[in-house]
């Protein structure tokens, strides 16, 4: 799967997805674009958005995005390195959205 890791992922979180292609805002040319403007970017060349924006779904119209999302509860590296095995199954686990978007929340403190 294509993977962008939003600007607030930790970037070490890519070396763990193998098997998928990974990028960030950063890598792609477009660093600094607002949310909308970055899924909007995105899902044309990508399959699966992972952000731990929080506001993400309360700021931006998903019903009509054509890209997965995946919403990581925290940024903190620490947290989402003990919960790895957790994260990865869940990308592992989500397919493209073909349409509309599919959302899903991961809350990795919680789940364990």
């Amino acid at each position: 799967m294509r993977i962008v890791l939003d600007e607030c992922v930790p970037w070490p979180l890519a070396k763990h997805l193998t098997g998928h292609t990974c990028t960030s805002p950063q890598r792609s040319g477009w660093g600094g674009f607002e949310n909308g403007d970055l899924l909007r970017l995105a899902e044309g060349e990508y399959d699966l958005f992972v952000t731990s924006d929080q506001n993400l779904r309360y700021q931006q119209n998903l019903a009509d995005r054509k890209i997965a999302i995946l919403e990581l509860s925290t940024n903190d590296w620490a947290t989402i390195r003990k919960n790895l095995d957790v994260v990865v199954a869940r990308i592992s686990a989500m397919r493209p959205a073909i349409s509309p978007s599919s959302m899903s929340d991961l809350w990795p403190n919680r789940i364990m």
